[in-house]
């Protein structure tokens, strides 16, 4: 656009910030803000001391890694926080103060009663609640909200009770080094190597993700029962789940048997998934097509299948659901939140207006 001197221009494009830009998640952050074509101006790095200073590459351009501190946040318009509760509660409250919206992945504000917790296609309403800050959920409970989401709408739903199969992703670049350096040498015949887990993961499955509370359950499957109750607003709820780390390096897969309101229909389930914007429906049983994490590993919606009426329940379903659980269950679901607000012009750059 040519402009005469000193002629005002409105400018769009945002001033990004990703905390935790070297970890898995933010990485993943970088890559999709790029594929989908986000509107930026520009895009900081920001990670630990240890990291600040490094060059890295993406997308053809050179991006210098800044400390992570406060002060950083002046510039930024919108902030993604893929670093860690610890790091939320350390620098999301200057973030705030400098006007800069924090979208957060950790699970530090996500059950704070004036903090919305945002899935865009279940509570988009939400977002316009927010004082500075919108939580991501749980990636397990995003992606089971996936499949349950519009069986509620269909049916009403009344409990639900999910056994999770959860990638070693979720735990971050070393688990995925340690099931890849344990199947190395479990096939050579060698010792397994074991830092990340309390036991070995290579072909096996543990039933413990996060640590255990005094009633049983884990932080992990307390947070599904809280966070399901927070995001489909429905506070009186009933949740049981059971949380399990499987060797399968990326996505999530969930079994899920829930009870509804009203008669259900596994073909009324079926259509229900259809027309819902965050799944697809692959549950053709016969010609052996449903769901697997392999499948649905960097996809942006999530795969529900296995479809049945539950035997347990009057008015059951049971199905399982798979998806990523970098994307959708943290990067993706993040990014469509910011996506969301910035095409409903609640999401803005601090300076709206350039001289030119």
């Amino acid at each position: 656009m040519t402009c005469s001197q000193g002629e005002t221009i409105v400018t769009n494009s945002l001033t990004v910030g990703i905390v935790g830009a070297t970890g898995a998640v933010g990485q993943e952050l970088v890559r999709l803000l790029h594929e989908r074509n986000f509107p930026m101006a520009s895009l900081r790095l920001f990670a630990s001391a240890r990291s600040a200073g490094k060059t890295v590459e993406r997308f053809g351009k050179k991006y210098t890694v800044e400390e992570a501190k406060p002060g950083v946040f002046a510039d930024v318009d919108v902030a993604f926080f893929a670093a860690g509760g610890s790091v939320t509660r350390a620098l999301a409250p200057d973030a705030i103060a400098s006007k800069c919206l924090v979208i957060d992945k950790s699970s530090a504000f996500r059950m704070e009663k004036d903090v919305p917790l945002v899935i865009p296609e279940i509570n988009p309403e939400a977002l316009l609640n927010h004082k500075g800050l919108i939580a991501n959920p749980n990636c397990s409970t995003a992606v089971t909200l996936m499949g349950l989401w519009p069986l509620h709408k269909r049916f009403g739903l009344k409990r639900y009770i999910c056994s999770t199969y959860q990638s070693v992703s979720g735990t971050g670049a070393e688990a995925i080094r340690e099931l890849e350096a344990q199947t190395q040498a479990y096939v050579k015949g060698e010792p397994l190597p074991r830092k990340v887990y309390p036991y070995q993961i290579a072909f096996n499955c543990i039933p413990q993700v996060d640590t255990f509370g005094a009633d049983g359950y884990t932080g992990e499957e307390n947070k599904m029962m809280l966070e399901s109750r927070k995001i489909m607003g429905l506070p009186a709820l009933k949740v049981s789940a059971t949380c399990v780390r499987v060797p399968v390096v990326r996505a999530h897969s969930i079994s899920v048997s829930a009870e509804f309101e009203k008669p259900v229909s596994v073909e009324a389930a079926r259509q229900a998934i259809r027309e819902f914007e965050g799944a697809v429906l692959v549950d053709e049983p016969a010609e052996k097509k449903y769901p697997t994490p392999l499948d649905f590993a960097e996809k942006v919606k999530c795969g529900v299948g296995r479809i049945r009426v539950d035997t347990a329940f009057d008015n059951g379903l049971s199905f399982w659901v798979a998806g990523d659980n970098l994307w959708k269950g943290a990067a993706l679901n993040a990014v469509q939140n910011a996506e969301l607000m910035f095409r409903k012009g609640w999401l803005k750059p601090k300076a709206a207006l350039a001289k030119v």
